[in-house]
């Protein structure tokens, strides 16, 4: 199965639907309660839930998922309800308007489950009209929306922000280890859409650092990222130097960072990161590890780009 353990968990929507075509009979029964096998929806209701809570079980690749919230509609098919969903040569047959749709709080969507519902119900509405019905048909199961995953989060990507990558290591500076966590920094906001105006290495020295950031926020670079100095070492200097010169806190964006971190790894703790604004740029410090670097972009890219338009006065905006 496909590794989602780098994604965010995020509250996730889908809507689905389905026809099932029966002839105007079946309507009639349906109406009056008259079939053979008792209620229609509450059993096509109870159907569809099971169906979606078997999806990963009928489907190899569908991680389980938590099912928060589904329900149903059923309506009969029709021209003032519906043509917003179908043609015209479907609008003029008779049948039932299956719409599923479901929340989820996790990892991946949840729309396969939703597309599994209406399916299930819509088979179980055909076993208990095919006592009464010979011409049954389903047909035009489809997804009619999705929310919260990739495709959702891409109006944050909109505009290329535009960034700079500052790491802090005295071993890096003097060439006796190789960077490789703010080289991935710059590949993690380019995959963002962003563009990495500056990239440069700076021993772990409080004046130099906050120099560098500061004549980056004179050229308005909007986002700058610092990479090393997070923990506790006795030359792990860049956050107290980053945390001086800053004019507001943004501590949200590092409990994202540590929450996420330390459903990975309990070391995440150990972490003091900060992030917060000067003027119009914010700024970001990240561990100097390959993997805290990885998993701390993980946790805010590509949201913590929204930060610009709230710096700029426009709020949030959603």
């Amino acid at each position: 199965m496909r590794d989602i353990s780098h994604k965010q968990i995020t509250l996730r929507t889908a809507r689905a639907v389905g026809i099932i075509f029966c002839s105007e009979k079946s309507i009639d029964l349906i109406n009056s309660n008259e079939l053979p096998k008792g209620n229609l929806f509450d059993v096509a209701r109870a159907a569809g839930f099971l169906g979606a809570k078997l999806t990963p079980q009928l489907l190899p690749h569908c991680h389980p998922v938590n099912i928060d919230g589904m329900d149903f509609t059923f309506e009969f098919l029709g021209r003032k309800l519906h043509s917003d969903l179908f043609s015209d040569d479907i609008l003029n047959r008779t049948g039932i308007v299956i719409q599923g749709e479901a929340k989820s709080i996790g990892r991946t969507g949840i729309e396969m489950e939703t597309l599994t519902a209406v399916s299930v119900a819509a088979l179980e509405i055909y076993d208990m009209l095919k006592p009464v019905d010979t011409n049954l048909e389903i047909g035009h199961i489809r997804l009619l929306e999705k929310k919260g995953g990739k495709s959702d989060r891409s109006r944050y990507t909109e505009n290329s922000a535009t960034c700079a990558v500052l790491v802090c290591s005295d071993s890096t500076a003097s060439g006796d280890r190789e960077d490789k966590s703010g080289k991935l920094i710059c590949s993690m906001l380019e995959a963002s859409n962003a563009k990495v105006w500056y990239y440069k290495v700076l021993p772990d020295d409080k004046d130099a650092i906050q120099q560098q950031v500061l004549d980056w926020v004179k050229e308005d670079i909007q986002f700058v990222f610092t990479t090393g100095g997070t923990g506790l070492g006795p030359r792990d200097n860049t956050v107290s130097a980053v945390k001086e010169i800053l004019e507001r806190d943004a501590d949200g964006i590092t409990e994202a960072i540590r929450s996420f971190g330390q459903m990975r790894t309990p070391l995440a703790m150990m972490s003091r990161s900060v992030a917060g604004s000067i003027g119009k740029t914010l700024i970001v410090t990240l561990p100097g590890s390959t993997s805290g670097a990885r998993e701390s972009l993980e946790a805010i890219l590509p949201g913590v780009f929204h930060a610009r338009n709230m710096l700029e006065g426009e709020g949030h905006g959603c």
